[in-house]
């Protein structure tokens, strides 16, 4: 290549033929000059981009062409400075002749294209050559002489070059850059998917998330609005909606109409972004501008929402109303649909209809629908209803596919027929269907559920080698034993199935996950969670709980899977406090607890020992209800019951009379019993009132045995009672009945406290002053004299409620005292 390191415009007896004579001028008008000094260089010619804005005046302005000889000779002389890139120059030459007077058509025609062409390759081969040729086409166009740039771009040679140079820039990063110089061409009338594939140039603006450089691009190409599918596709695939819906509205701005390839594509992007509400928005936008969609609009629409049973349907209803025949696509995403749904029933229906289409020959089966039939049925354990329709599917010369023997084999492995599935293993082999890592982990998880750990562990390594020879079933092709070797790459859920396989060898689990990266692959959530699985299975507590360290470091953030499996473990071996102590942790790393971490811990003790464990338990149980999981309440009630009527055990047992007691049905929902005792314990001993409003005699019994059992572990010997302990039986409007459960609890917990456990109760009378009031949201509050508060409370009624009254017995703190006094004893 041939460079020029200065400016000046230098000419040599060997680079052109010595200039004809310039035209002499006479000049009259103007006094005589003085002799001229020797003329400095000229400066440099700006670029193009530049020049707009100087005024520099060309070379020889004043001079009139008045012969073809001048004419050729800077022809010739410009065409010499193209051939060395000296394109500033050429430039110059070609400026200084066409404002002298000369035709640019007649002097582009003068110029030798050959030497330009050599030129502007050493330009695109050059450093910044995308830049620096982007600027020799604007030059062409500004100073009129287009026509020599198409004549260039015949060269095919030329179009090679710019096309290598684009690609070099687009791996750089220069995006703008090529789409400039693309833009550039286009208006030499250059079909630009012709320089470089617009799949590069999108992806690599969907890269840089350029949505402005893609809307740019596709204006100009040749196919726009395929190259704007592109961009929106490319957009979803990389989960940016946000930019696939820019470049789909400014498509609509640049077509000009409505594109059904455009929405179909964004819907589809929809899909991809898991934003199903987002298609139906677009979807209503079409028929808010009454436009009806055409069918493969409406399968994407349906394809995107199958997890949506019915509204799929009522789409699908919705375009045979508008009288477009569905498709076998439409009536495959009907049947997946229903397999999202677990509705068997409907998706027999719909392959029903497909099956009479295809006898009267409106629609021919495909692989997708026999496959995703099999689906179905195997999710529903239906082994020999999937068989079957693969039997159909053969008979109908239709040749299954992955899909279809994974799902096959599948249906066995969840049916436990091992066996049966080896067999579909090996047809599938002998089909010639070659298996994938998924359908292999399908295989191998059949094993395991089975327990059939040593069968798993030899396939596996079989397969590591290549060879998929059956352990107990050879493989006979025309009488003769055969090996099938196929490559086999394992992937992370391979080698996840087969630590459950580990059983409680810890060693043999923690060699498959360094395997695991020796191949490449990294541990997930799972790998981490089954390994603590193991170590908990051999009774290692402290290795499972440091897994949850371990993951950390290795830059795998612990999640609800993981601290369940440790919190399992803990539970197993007994260390409730370490139990309850993750959980803590969890709240404090923000991660939600699942029913199964909950359940867990609510079924972690099976009795309660102290007022500390209660109080935690219960903590955890209203922490479930908040977070919207159902407890199990009738488990935590009875532990509840048995550790609140420890109190009467130990008042028999001190008296030498143990009394065993017998479960009882509370009846109702026991969440009600569980919150007013939770409510109660957390309040502690300053305020001591027990509200039984709402509850049978035997949840009231529970309630106040609860509240007992508190005041006595927080007792300390010697101290004396402050307050009387008010029990809320229940409130009554003035003027109406009394209801008979309020006098089922009075004489309940009356017996109770009088009877078993020798406490003193007086009864406050049915009835209050008129002028004494109780708030009925709140009877009681946290100040230390109740008695003293209820007595100064009053009620804010409206005027058109009745005044009511408040029925209440009281435990007096003498009595409280002497109790305690005997625990201690």
């Amino acid at each position: 290549m041939r460079t020029t390191t200065t400016t000046t415009l230098t000419i040599t007896a060997s680079s052109v033929s010595t200039p004809p004579p310039l035209p002499k001028h006479t000049r009259t008008t103007k006094p005589k000059q003085p002799p001229k000094q020797p003329k400095p260089p000229p400066p440099p010619l700006p670029s193009p981009s530049s020049s707009t804005k100087s005024h520099r005046p060309p070379l020889f302005s004043t001079f009139k062409w008045k012969s073809h000889t001048q004419i050729n000779y800077y022809a010739e002389l410009a065409s010499k400075l193209a051939e060395d890139a000296r394109f500033d120059d050429f430039f110059m030459i070609v400026e200084t002749v066409t404002t002298g007077g000369a035709s640019s058509v007649e002097f582009s025609a003068l110029l030798n294209a050959e030497l330009i062409s050599k030129g502007i390759l050493c330009v695109i081969e050059s450093d910044e050559g995308v830049q620096r040729m982007y600027r020799v086409l604007a030059g062409f166009q500004k100073l009129g002489i287009g026509s020599v740039v198409d004549l260039l771009l015949s060269d095919r040679s030329v179009i090679d070059a710019i096309g290598r140079e684009c690609r070099r820039s687009l791996n750089r990063g220069g995006v703008d850059d090529v789409v400039d110089l693309l833009e550039t061409l286009s208006g030499f009338g250059l079909t630009i998917e012709d320089v470089v594939q617009p799949i590069e140039v999108i992806r690599n603006c969907v890269t840089k998330r350029n949505t402005q450089a893609v809307i740019r691009y596709a204006g100009f190409c040749t196919r726009a609005d395929e190259v704007f599918c592109s961009g929106i596709l490319e957009f979803g695939k990389r989960g940016d909606m946000a930019s696939a819906l820019t470049v789909f509205e400014e498509s609509k701005q640049k077509l000009g109409c409505v594109n059904m390839y455009a929405y179909r594509t964004i819907i589809d992007v929809c899909g991809l972004c898991h934003d199903h509400l987002q298609s139906r928005t677009i979807y209503e936008e079409l028929n808010a501008q009454n436009i009806n969609p055409n069918l493969y609009v409406f399968n994407s629409l349906m394809n995107v929402n199958a997890r949506d049973l019915s509204y799929t349907m009522n789409i699908y209803k919705h375009m045979q109303s508008l009288g477009i025949a569905p498709d076998i696509a439409s009536y495959n995403i009907l049947l997946k649909s229903c397999s999202l749904a677990a509705r068997r029933d409907l998706a027999q229906e719909i392959y029903t209809e497909v099956e009479h289409l295809e006898s009267i020959g409106s629609l021919k089966l495909d692989v997708f629908t026999y496959s995703t039939m099999i689906k179905v049925f195997t999710d529903e354990r239906m082994w020999q209803m999937a068989l079957g329709i693969k039997d159909k599917m053969i008979e109908a010369g239709v040749t299954p596919n992955i899909v279809t023997w994974s799902s096959l084999i599948s249906a066995c492995a969840k049916s436990g027929l091992v066996d049966q599935a080896f067999v579909l293993f090996e047809e599938m082999l002998l089909a010639g269907c070659m298996p994938n890592s998924q359908c292999c982990n399908v295989l191998l998880h059949a094993c395991v559920k089975a327990l059939q750990y040593d069968r798993a562990f030899r396939l596996f390594q079989n397969w590591k080698n290549n060879s998929f020879q059956m352990t107990d079933r050879s493989l006979k092709l025309g009488g003769s034993q055969t090996a099938i070797n196929v490559p086999f790459k394992p992937t992370v859920s391979t080698y996840n199935v087969l630590m459950k396989a580990c059983g409680t060898d810890h060693f043999l689990a923690k060699a498959l996950m360094d395997e695991m990266e020796t191949v490449g692959l990294s541990p997930n959530h799972i790998s981490w969670s089954t390994l603590i699985g193991v170590y908990g299975g051999s009774g290692d507590v402290k290795r499972a709980v440091q897994v949850l360290k371990t993951m950390r470091e290795s830059g795998v953030p612990p999640d609800v899977i993981a601290y369940t499996a440790a919190i399992k473990v803990c539970v197993k071996q007994r260390e409730l406090n370490l139990a309850f102590s993750l959980f803590a942790e969890m709240k404090r790393y923000q991660i939600q607890p699942n029913m199964v971490t909950y359940n867990t811990l609510l079924r972690a003790r099976t009795r309660y020992g102290s007022l500390i464990e209660v109080q935690q338990c219960l903590s955890i149980y209203q922490d479930m209800r908040k977070s919207g999981f159902k407890p199990n309440d009738y488990y935590l009630k009875e532990l509840i019951e048995e550790w609140c009527e420890g109190i009467i055990q130990d008042s028999h047992r001190s008296q030498g009379q143990l009394k065993h007691t017998s479960k009882r049905d509370l009846g109702g929902p026991h969440s009600l019993l569980l919150e007013k005792v939770a409510s109660h314990l957390q309040k502690g001993t300053q305020s001591i009132a027990v509200d039984l409003r709402g509850l049978t005699k035997v949840e009231a019994r529970i309630v106040v045995l609860a509240v007992l059992r508190m005041i006595k572990e927080n007792y300390h010997p010697g101290e004396f009672m402050r307050d009387d302990m008010f029990i809320i039986l229940g409130v009554q409007e003035v003027g109406t009945a009394v209801d008979k459960n309020e006098f089922d609890v009075k004489d309940a917990i009356v017996k109770l406290l009088k009877d078993n456990l020798g406490l003193e109760v007086l009864s406050l009378g049915p009835k209050m002053p008129t002028e004494i009031r109780i708030n009925v949201e709140n009877p009681f509050n946290s100040q230390p004299d109740l008695h003293e508060t209820l007595e100064g409370t009053k009620l804010s009624k409206s005027s058109n409620r009745r005044p009511a009254v408040l029925h209440r017995l009281k435990v007096t703190r003498r009595s409280l005292y002497h109790w305690l006094q005997k625990k201690v004893e």
